[in-house]
């Protein structure tokens, strides 16, 4: 099976072959929730990180018994995973303060489900950069190393987190190249398959996910480049958006999406993790520096700069700005991105939306729109 098959094979269902290989070798998958939660902590242990989706889930009606309908649907959705047992192949969750909604989630799962899980546990991200902030949070991440070492008995020592930062800095190497193909005029992939590859590598083991990304490499070097599109855009905005299904709707109608800014996407590998003397501390100053959400204080105008250099750097003829709705933090940094995308004479599309993929036929029609307005 070619490479990108592969991928999208995997990309498609909740849990695939190699987490069922891995389970069944004895060893401990742990769901996170959040890019600002430290796979490598977890990968030195010989846990395998897994970041929680809900494909397919079409309504949430055992979660909305917890949880508001101004919740926004990705986290309901994931709730209702959770009643459903559908994570049962999971030996924790790990959770970040990212948002009310993400906490919510926590203590309900905390209060309904306590013997679930053996690990569930909330790392706390401070809200702002500074060096007293990342010291701070290279102690909490030490908390959090002791609580995976007590739950499921293991030693993570120093030697093992470098090891561990190598393998994910080849994989965030591999991605950026992969996207650097697509910064041609004629890329070789969709916007949609390379989410796919994406969303792959978030339930892999790294050193397997970068020999199939090795391949992928290889493979697209042969492959005839994409010509037949009317725009080139980007997809910008809310997490959750996890579903190539998505992004293929857009691109059913000629528009190819060649760039992101994305949690599921070039914010997840944008930067290595330069290794120094604590290797937790190297963690800290790497999670906490990346390309941020709007859960950062006073980021806004660099969230909008980051969108502003994707723009330029892929050749970019409109931006598509995602949302899921009641997403409050999002939907602040709608704002400034709308005035920044229109004081540089940036065509954006804003669009709210769900987890799932309903209101077709409204995406398309807007879509449409958008794409007579700036065809090339």
């Amino acid at each position: 099976m070619r490479a990108l098959d592969e991928l999208t094979n995997i990309a498609s269902n909740l849990v695939n072959p190699a987490v069922e290989e891995w389970k069944q070798q004895g060893k401990k998958v742990v769901g996170f929730m959040c890019t600002y939660v430290p796979e490598e902590i977890l990968y030195a242990a010989n846990i395998l990180p897994v970041r929680l989706r809900a494909p397919n889930c079409v309504e949430t009606t055992s979660a909305d018994v917890y949880l508001s309908h101004l919740n926004c649907t990705f986290i309901r959705s994931c709730l209702e995973f959770t009643l459903e047992d559908k994570y049962k192949f999971l030996d924790g969750l790990v959770f970040t303060n990212s948002c009310d909604h993400v906490r919510r989630l926590y203590d309900i799962l905390r209060e309904i489900r306590p013997t679930d899980f053996p690990l569930l546990y909330l790392i706390s991200v401070p809200h702002k950069v500074d060096d007293d902030l990342i010291a701070w949070f290279r102690d909490e991440l030490d908390r959090f190393k002791e609580s995976v070492e007590k739950t499921f008995g293991v030693e993570i020592t120093d030697a093992s987190l470098r090891n561990a930062i190598d393998v994910y800095n080849e994989t965030r190497s591999l991605l950026r190249q992969l996207y650097d193909l697509r910064k041609g005029k004629n890329p070789p992939l969709t916007g949609a398959e390379a989410l796919s590859v994406i969303v792959a590598g978030f339930s892999l083991p790294k050193n397997k996910y970068n020999e199939l990304l090795r391949q992928l490499l290889a493979e697209l070097g042969e492959r005839e480049g994409i010509s037949d599109y009317r725009a080139r855009l980007m997809i910008a905005g809310s997490g959750g958006c996890d579903n190539p299904a998505y992004l293929q709707v857009m691109e059913d109608l000629g528009g190819l999406i060649v760039t992101d800014s994305l949690c599921f996407g070039s914010r997840y590998f944008c930067e290595p993790v330069e290794i120094g003397d604590d290797p937790l501390l190297s963690l800290a100053k790497a999670y906490l520096n990346r390309p941020s959400c709007p859960r950062m204080v006073d980021n806004a105008g660099e969230r909008s700069d980051y969108i502003r250099q994707m723009v330029n750097d892929f050749n970019v003829d409109g931006v598509v700005f995602q949302r899921i709705r009641y997403c409050d933090l999002w939907g602040g940094q709608l704002l400034h991105v709308e005035k920044e995308m229109k004081e540089s004479s940036i065509p954006m599309l804003s669009i709210d939306r769900e987890y799932s993929l309903g209101a077709v036929g409204q995406l398309r029609t807007r879509v449409q729109a958008f794409l007579e307005r700036i065809e090339r």
